[in-house]
């Protein structure tokens, strides 16, 4: 049985290596009371917090699809890109294809306080935490590294780029 069993479960081997280029950003605002900053994570369907981001289209560039992104998954539309941060790495298995994620990470400056996110029907949520709060649910480790990065351009006043 246990032989049976094995060959059932073992997974079909990787046929080809597919690379997805993706874009998206850590959009951020002032709270209210002007002492923090707050941080819009989704979440996604399977419950982890993360940015939005989202695959770029033929004839897009990086920074465009995070604007359109944001725009999809948040219903934010008045925001300001305000630097490039860098970009992740990600792989995971889908069936047989081997995926090489790539996405570049931008930072994001939310223009009306008073514009509400709306999100997407496949997400879970969406919601604006405080800064260390959003460090504490972001699911990714490498995102968490670019919110870091992301705090230290804010306070240093990042320049339009």
């Amino acid at each position: 049985m246990k032989r049976f069993t094995s060959r059932i479960l073992k997974k079909p081997p990787i046929q080809e290596v597919v690379r997805e280029p993706t874009a998206g950003g850590i959009v951020f605002r002032n709270s209210a009371d002007g002492k923090d900053i707050e941080i819009l994570l989704i979440q996604d369907s399977k419950g982890r917090w993360t940015i939005p981001k989202g695959h770029i289209e033929p004839g897009e560039t990086a920074r465009q699809t995070a604007i359109r992104e944001i725009g999809e998954e948040a219903g934010l539309f008045h925001i300001e890109v305000v630097t490039w941060l860098g970009k992740i790495h990600f792989q995971y298995r889908r069936v047989n294809k081997l995926v090489l994620m790539m996405t570049q990470i931008y930072l994001v400056r939310a223009l009306d306080l008073s514009e509400t996110p709306h999100k997407e029907q496949w997400m879970k949520g969406i919601k604006w935490f405080r800064f260390n709060d959003a460090l504490d649910a972001i699911e990714y480790e490498d995102i968490e590294k670019l919110m870091l990065v992301a705090r230290n351009k804010i306070r240093q006043g990042a320049k339009k780029g």
